[in-house]
């Protein structure tokens, strides 16, 4: 199964990546449009994900930590799913979310992004950090937002004007003395998607880059692992996945799988279009 992601042109180690599908429109009208998009194909385990739930009021903490350790975080539920380090463009004009802005632009800066399907929210998502903003004269705002720390929602506060609810901060496990070389793994990940997007560029007449292409710009393993699973925004879900996921090793592991099937597909119709090159130019 072919799952088309999209790619934020202002996330800058993307500006490698070529498209391996023509663009489609987003049909989420908040968000700026993408510019480039590569395929990417997902085992049956991988595309295997629990349903969004909505979060409880409840004085249990999911997270395991303790009740000292909440804060309340102003919820702006969206159907994708926001990244640590990742930038996301935003248009506000929904009056509950203007009246969120307003305050915001007085506090903190910040509130939770939080993947949003069907009615239901998940219970992890990420906090965007509002680094640009601009206030037009009918009140509508343009943002450009920063991912920062993942959070876990331990209860609603309230609902209106907006979503606010109770949350704990989420961070990966350390690894274990004999856990799995994370460096390693990362590598493999870069190596993967490196050839997924020589091969994209290839099938869509791109010429090929002279040099390699530092994907991982000095990153450590797990913000790499992060700037990895943003690029795969065509499939929320597998992205809810990989942002709740509490281990590095475990998200690079996914990772690689995904590229891995995505290399062997895009593979696959790069030997067709060579084998008919005829048929290839005259369907284009």
């Amino acid at each position: 199964m072919a799952l088309v992601p999209q790619i934020l042109p202002s996330t800058p180690l993307l500006r490698y990546a070529g498209a391996a599908t023509p663009f489609l429109p987003l049909s989420k009208p908040t968000i700026s449009p993408a510019t480039t998009r590569a395929a990417l194909v997902f085992s049956h385990q991988d595309r295997r994900h629990r349903p969004s739930i909505t979060p409880r009021c409840s004085s249990s903490d999911p997270g395991g930590t303790g009740g000292d350790d909440l804060v309340e975080l102003p919820l702006f539920p969206l159907p994708l799913v926001l990244f640590p380090g990742a930038i996301l463009p935003l248009q506000i004009f929904e009056f509950r979310y203007r009246i969120m802005m307003h305050t915001l632009l007085q506090t903190d800066l910040r509130f939770g992004v939080i993947f949003s399907e069907s009615g239901t929210v998940a219970e992890v998502g990420c906090v965007g950090e509002i680094v640009k903003h601009e206030r037009l004269v009918d009140d509508r705002f343009f943002l450009i937002c920063k991912g920062q720390e993942r959070f876990r929602v331990s209860g609603i506060v309230r609902s209106r004007p907006y979503l606010v609810a109770r949350v704990s901060w989420l961070e990966d496990r350390p690894p274990p003395q004999e856990a799995e070389d994370l460096e390693g793994l990362a590598s493999e990940v870069e190596t993967h998607m490196r050839d997924v997007i020589r091969i994209s560029n290839r099938l869509n007449g791109k010429p090929e880059k002279e040099g390699g292409m530092d994907l991982r710009r000095n990153l450590f393993p797990t913000p790499f692992s992060f700037f990895v699973a943003s690029t795969f925004e065509g499939a929320p879900r597998e992205q809810q996945a990989l942002l709740e996921l509490e281990d590095t090793a475990a998200r690079l592991k996914r990772e690689r799988e995904t590229l891995r099937n995505t290399l062997n597909y895009l593979t696959a119709a790069s030997a067709v279009k060579d084998a008919f090159p005829s048929s290839s130019s005259s369907s284009s």
